[in-house]
């Protein structure tokens, strides 16, 4: 970071809480996020390729919470019109 001030707090204990609320806060808007998708009737492909990630990776992680939440999820072959 050359010329850039240091956004780092002084202690590294606070620089490394800092960073556990970020990924507090990346994995809250995930979750929500792909609801919102999944209730707007987007495939795990979809999902998967928006994230970056795998549709099986996408779908282990939030089809269980999905599920429990009431969305109706797509299957395999499932046509939206």
């Amino acid at each position: 970071m050359s010329g850039a001030k240091n956004p780092l707090p002084q202690e590294p204990a606070d620089s490394l809480a800092a960073v556990v609320a970020l990924r507090r806060l990346a994995d809250q808007l995930e979750d929500a996020a792909v609801e919102q998708a999944m209730r707007a009737g987007w495939s795990w492909p979809q999902v998967s390729e928006a994230l970056g990630v795998t549709r099986q990776a996408v779908h282990k992680k939030h089809a269980k919470r999905l599920i429990a939440a009431g969305v109706k999820l797509r299957r395999r072959g499932d046509e939206r019109v």
